[in-house]
């Protein structure tokens, strides 16, 4: 038992709370999806319903592999990379938008010709968006309130991948501007400036709801949602399902695999998969579920106040709040908090590359942990060296 124990210390580092809340939500996954692809696969697979259980089971694991991955870098090093791929991030989205494949009347998709896998470059956007902007902050903490030389590129990079994301995934883009304004108010930036940037990031989300391919899709359901907050005739097919679904799971559900809503929600194995989680494991399921989000948060938000670094704690918040946001935001959309928008549920809906990019967050969340606590380390060592030099 001491040899296990050894060996997950030295192979597994990091906040062990993280690694336990998101391996028990990645296995938690592999099962609803299972249950929730069932009519999926007979339409399209003819009937093999191991089919998706298999693929999406393969990039549960090899997600899990890339945060192992992830978390083995030395979180600094991410400073180097994150400008590169930032920058990278903006032609990709560009060329996403007028010649990638178009999915639900947008063009969110890129296909890599040599493997034949989509992924979405809003995923690396968002990623890369992030870590540049937790380097920049750090490096200029002491000249923050320098609108030109310090804030300026800043607002322009923020400005520029939220109108290209908006153009295609509206709700993407604002919960990424929402993120940048929070790593920004914990970076220190003066809320004069905070004011800029969020006139800046409206104005280019406006321009790519003209310009883009949503503004007809976005205002449909927000006033979708308005009305059917005053008349329940007008709830959209969507909505209606998935809390049929809700009502019927009750407070304990009606079991792993017997949902019945599957048969005729959309997308439950994505968006709507918190419905599926209530119908078939309750309330008690649902509050689980959303327990481990605010864990996870709590998780990172506790790396934040640890970290000795300014790159690590805003590198960590902002990762941290751009997944449990996701996750809150998606959760509310099932149970009629908020209009539809398309979000998938992290680390519990069935996705592709998306998985591989949550994993990649997760790994540098757990970096900046690991990290911090060996400069701990090697901090105390040198204390106690210090002081048995001082007493010889």
């Amino acid at each position: 038992m001491n040899h296990l124990k050894a060996w997950i210390d030295e192979h597994f580092k990091g906040d062990p709370m993280i690694w336990a809340i998101v391996i028990l939500l990645s296995m938690f996954s592999i099962l609803v999806v299972y249950s929730a692809t069932g009519t999926l696969a007979y339409k399209t697979a003819g009937g093999n319903t191991e089919l998706y259980l298999f693929r999406h089971s393969f990039l549960v694991f090899l997600s899990l592999f890339v945060m192992w991955l992830a978390h083995k870098m030395p979180y600094r090093k991410y400073a180097l990379y994150a400008r590169l791929f930032m920058y990278l991030s903006i032609p990709l989205l560009a060329v996403t938008f007028f010649f990638g494949d178009n999915i639900n009347e947008a063009n969110r998709w890129l296909t890599i010709p040599v493997i034949n896998q989509a992924f979405q470059p809003s995923d690396l956007a968002k990623l890369s968006l992030i870590a540049a902007l937790a380097a920049m902050l750090a490096k200029r903490q002491n000249n923050i309130e320098d609108l030109t030389g310090t804030l300026l590129p800043i607002i322009i990079s923020i400005g520029a991948i939220c109108a290209l994301i908006g153009m295609a995934n509206m709700s993407t883009a604002i919960l990424l501007l929402m993120t940048c304004l929070l790593i920004m108010f914990i970076g220190r930036v003066p809320v004069k400036h905070l004011a800029l940037v969020v006139m800046v990031g409206l104005l280019g989300l406006s321009i790519a709801l003209i310009a883009g391919q949503r503004l007809e899709t976005f205002i449909s359901r927000i006033e979708s949602f308005k009305e059917s907050k005053g008349d329940d005739t007008k709830i959209p097919f969507q909505a209606e399902q998935s809390y049929i679904a809700i009502a019927t799971g009750g407070i304990t559900g009606k079991g792993p695999g017997n949902s019945d809503q599957r048969n005729s929600l959309p997308h439950p194995y994505s968006d709507f998969i918190y419905s599926i989680i209530i119908e078939e494991y309750g309330m008690v399921g649902g509050a689980a579920v959303l327990f481990l989000y605010l864990a996870l948060l709590y998780r990172g938000m506790r790396i934040v106040a640890n970290s000795n670094k300014a790159f690590g704690g805003l590198l960590s918040a902002g990762l941290s709040f751009a997944l449990v946001i996701q996750a809150l935001v998606n959760m509310a959309v099932a149970v009629g908090l908020g209009p539809i928008t398309g979000l998938p549920l992290p680390l519990l809906s069935m996705g592709g590359t998306s998985l591989i990019f949550t994993g990649t967050a997760l790994g540098i969340i757990l970096s900046v942990s690991r990290g911090d606590h060996q400069d701990e380390a090697v901090a105390a060592e040198s204390n106690k060296v210090s002081n048995r030099l001082r007493t010889a």
